[in-house]
């Protein structure tokens, strides 16, 4: 009968085994060799695309607006014919809505339709302003009708102010949350329908949202940049401070974790209290509905009641969990300062992640180049649009030679008209999932990364566990040894990894995706499944990082591949499952309360610089419209930032206790086969071996095979 356990195979003591085998060979070459080929592919899509459409708008003939030296060079903003088209999300994978584009010298300021403005002669002649370039006198020498039917002017004018050189409608919002344009709530659209100006939100809400968002950044990068300059500086000083007072440190992180969630909790009480007498202040959320800015929501007392019951929550959670897990976070703590000797042999682990920020932002700038180059890649396509019957109609020609070509003689009532963005190869028909394929690329090279950071601070570590004299015994730059082995024999194995876990965030995307397109006629059904199956990948995805991590400490050790080394990695944590749970999570736990107050800091102080509550920064501050984007750029870069000086100590703490558990099945103490593990490390977690074994048969057994000489 088959044991439910998992096998019990503690590794035989070997007496030439001392620490990290330099003697190896290259591991799961056929990966490293398809993850340089998926890399070297992408530069191919840099032929096809111009990054300046990103920056400066472009009309449906691909002219740039304002350009010195060409006739548009008066012409610097961009109208659209009909905004209602820029309502897809796939407009920000193009930067390019389908619709004729035109370059103008401003925006139009009035309202008006095409049937009322030919009724009166000043309205057509401000109309006349925005019909195709040089046609103007045909617009004036033909009647309505032909006007319709040759497409060269749009149908509908509202007042559209410029937004990074693009004119957007002007629209308002009343109380209650009506969407007004020119004041009123509906409008003609010049076709003789009545449309509500929501509809106008739809077409523009996302790419207005994008190109503020754009302009801020624009305007507030060098103080993001500082915002992070002084995160990293804050996370060096903490992990430094941890190496020489691991105890002290640590209670110092839980204290100041408590206090500014307390004090998070008080400043939003105060500011609850102080719009109690503001007008409008008592709108719920659930009336105001959702707003593209996010300081509105800070003007109602229900924002700052729900943030005051969040944080009494997480508060309350950590003083239970702090209660609770007393005793295992003193030895946690313990175990912190054992990492912490460690890392004092290994001092170069410390500014290790700045070498991994490097590689990342590299990784980004590389994705985002490539992501650019294949969202602006696509071309105006003209077709032949002809009213009588024609060969050629709605086939693809050319603009500029139109008028002398056949298909003009054959069919002299036809236009070549601007139909859509796109092109006809196959590069063109694909590039959707080019832009899928780059998104999977950024996943892969960025985990790449990140495998490759733990591989080398886990090489690093296991030579100080395995020296048996320290430092005698330890390579003279364990980091650079580490490194080396790495880049050297595993590229492979790190492709490996990284790319099994990108299929499955991959898998992630394109179930949010799906989730997306099917948002308005999923039944729940459809929606409870698509939930399932989100909830299961999520999972997938926490779990094969958590076999990775330390399968790259295997492969670190011993120079097997990634499926060997995350089975022998695998089975070793299933046999010291009690201690994995006991010891190595409370400790995570304690470092993440480290990155917790790190980004409470940071983002406490990013919120009073950027929101001009504090007087000294009012003038100093960068006029936004939207005072959250780098409010939460901070944030979120200050926990990546802490999260990686952090995962030094994090995989420190990994890498000794997996060779911690090998050296129990490998050594059993005596003067023949002595533990490499120091006294206050065997101190600590042997605390915990009584508790495992009298709960369980099959650690009983195991425990034999450890002890028995």
């Amino acid at each position: 009968m088959t044991s439910p356990f998992p096998p019990c195979e503690p590794r035989k003591y070997d007496p030439t085994f001392k620490g990290p085998i330099y003697n190896r060979g290259c591991t799961d070459i056929v990966c490293c060799i398809l993850f340089i080929i998926c890399i070297l592919v992408m530069p191919l899509a840099w032929s096809q695309g111009d990054p300046r459409k990103v920056i400066y708008p472009t009309d449906s003939r691909g002219q740039f607006c304002g350009q010195a030296g060409t006739p548009l060079e008066t012409k610097p903003l961009l109208f659209y014919f009909n905004i209602m088209k820029c309502a897809s999300p796939m407009v920000l994978l193009e930067f390019q809505c389908p619709t004729t584009q035109m370059c103008v010298e401003k925006c139009p300021d009035k309202f008006l339709t095409l049937l009322k403005a030919y009724t009166n002669k000043e309205d057509f002649k401000y109309y006349k302003n925005f019909c195709k370039e040089g046609l103007e006198g045909l617009v004036s020498s033909i009647h309505l009708f032909e006007l319709l039917s040759l497409i060269v002017m749009c149908l509908l004018l509202h007042p559209l102010p410029p937004v990074t050189r693009r004119c957007f409608p002007a629209l308002d919002q009343k109380k209650g949350g009506e969407i007004t344009v020119g004041n009123n709530s509906k409008f003609d659209d010049g076709e003789g329908n009545i449309r509500d100006a929501k509809d106008l939100v739809a077409g523009v809400n996302i790419g207005h949202l994008v190109m503020k968002i754009f302009e801020d950044y624009t305007q507030s990068w060098y103080w993001i940049l500082i915002g992070l300059v002084i995160a990293m500086l804050i996370s060096l000083l903490f992990i430094v401070l941890l190496r020489f007072l691991a105890g002290i440190m640590v209670w110092v992180m839980i204290v100041m974790v408590i206090l500014v969630i307390g004090y998070g909790i008080f400043h939003c009480s105060m500011e609850y209290v102080s719009l109690k007498s503001e007008a409008g202040s008592n709108v719920t959320l659930k009336d105001l509905g959702f707003q593209t800015d996010f300081s509105v929501y800070l003007h109602i007392r229900q924002t700052w009641l729900a943030f005051i019951i969040i944080l009494a929550i997480v508060e309350v959670v950590i003083i239970l969990l702090l209660i609770f897990l007393r005793n295992r976070i003193l030895i946690a703590i313990a175990l912190i300062k054992e990492a912490s000797r460690a890392i004092g042999y290994v001092m170069s682990a410390l500014f290790y992640p700045l070498f991994t920020f490097a590689l990342l932002s590299i990784v980004i700038a590389y994705w985002a180049v490539t992501a650019v180059f294949l969202s602006t890649s696509n071309q105006p396509i003209y077709k032949v649009f002809n009213e009588t019957a024609c060969d050629h109609s709605r086939k693809i020609c050319e603009p500029a030679n139109f008028s002398t070509s056949s298909m003009k003689a054959e069919c002299p009532d036809s236009k070549c008209l601007f139909a859509f963005y796109g092109g006809e190869t196959v590069y063109h028909k694909y590039l959707i999932g080019l832009q899928f394929y780059n998104v999977f690329l950024f996943f892969w090279c960025a985990n790449f990364v990140t495998a490759l950071g733990q591989m080398t601070l886990a090489g690093a570590f296991a030579s100080y566990y395995w020296a048996f004299v320290k430092p005698d015994d330890m390579p003279a730059f364990p980091i650079f040894s580490s490194l080396g082995r790495s880049l050297r024999y595993h590229t492979g194995s790190l492709a490996f990894g990284s790319l099994i876990l990108s299929i499955i965030q991959i898998i992630r995307v394109l179930l949010e995706y799906i989730d997306h397109k099917l948002q308005g006629t999923q039944n729940k059904c459809t929606k409870f499944l698509l939930c399932c199956l989100k909830c299961c990948f999520w999972c997938l995805e926490k779990f094969i990082k958590f076999i990775n991590r330390n399968a790259y400490i295997m492969v670190a050790i011993y120079g097997k591949n990634f499926c060997t080394s995350a089975k022998d990695a695998f089975f070793l944590l299933m046999r010291n499952m009690i201690r994995v749970a006991v010891l190595d999570k409370v400790t995570d736990f304690l470092l993440f309360l480290g990155k917790l107050l790190i980004v409470g800091l940071v983002g406490i102080f990013a919120f009073f610089f950027f929101s001009g509550r504090v007087k000294a920064f009012e003038n100093t501050a960068p006029n936004l419209h939207y005072y959250w984007v780098p409010i939460l750029t901070v944030v979120v870069g200050s926990y990546l930032i802490a999260h990686g000086f952090f995962s030094v100590y994090a995989m420190c703490v990994d890498t000794l206790f997996l060779c911690f558990c090998e050296d129990l099945e490998r050594n059993d103490g005596s003067l023949a086969r002595p533990y490499y593990m120091s006294a206050s490390l065997h101190d600590i977690l042997l605390e915990e071996t009584e508790e495992p074994t009298q709960s369980s048969p099959h650690h009983i057994n195991c425990q034999m095979t450890n002890t028995s000489s």
